[in-house]
């Protein structure tokens, strides 16, 4: 539910500068993953249901599901992978936040708290990051937190669809790029260090 409000509240935020549907954004945030398939399987992240049920017994209005319904299908990492993208205004904002909320010093905690759940490492010194990602790699296991933060969370900056999201997402990657930076200082590891060096030299991130 932490999840849930600060993508609510950023994506309120940016709704003002985009000058977009107040209500549909809310309802959209609120809803995004109320299917999420890491907690409720993949039938329920494709059908939707608990959306679906949660707006019925609240009498919203049908035309306004099939918007709500149609921007959540769009939103996440994972769908981006496959080439799936929210196609209104109100659909890129909440995309926008749930990212942003995915990097930072939140999101930073956020990707060590998952990993210590299923039993990944920090870090794996011997094990550098892989350069081509895909959907399937991404599903897997990954070797190693700050192979997840190199290989998925500085990607984000790069997806962002609205001009406050892009802002946004600006400030908190810098901050994991100083982050990555710090910690690979502090565990002496100076290979680490070039290969962020050669990373950011090769990209635009």
């Amino acid at each position: 539910m932490d999840h849930i409000d600060r993508v609510l509240n950023l994506s309120l935020e940016f709704a003002k500068d985009e000058e977009a549907d107040i209500e549909l954004v809310t309802l959209i945030a609120l809803l995004h993953d109320v299917d999420d398939y890491k907690l409720f399987g993949t039938k329920n992240a494709e059908n939707l249901s608990n959306a679906k049920e949660i707006m019925k017994k609240c009498h919203v209005p049908k035309e306004v599901q099939e918007q709500v319904c149609l921007a959540i299908s769009n939103i996440g990492y994972s769908k981006r992978l496959k080439g799936c993208l929210p196609k209104t205004k109100e659909g890129k904002i909440v995309s926008d936040a749930d990212m942003c909320d995915g990097i930072g010093a939140v999101g930073i905690v956020r990707v060590i708290k998952y990993g210590m759940k299923i039993d990944r490492c920090f870090f794996a010194k011997d094990v550098f990051p892989v350069s081509d990602l895909d959907y399937n790699y991404h599903m897997g296991k990954t070797a190693s937190t700050v192979n997840f933060i190199i290989e998925n969370l500085l990607n984000y900056k790069s997806l962002m669809l609205t001009k406050t999201g892009k802002e946004e997402a600006r400030k908190r990657h810098e901050f994991m790029i100083t982050f990555l930076y710090q910690y690979f200082r502090e565990e002496n590891v100076p290979e680490w260090t070039r290969y962020l060096d050669n990373y950011f030299s090769k990209s635009n991130l």
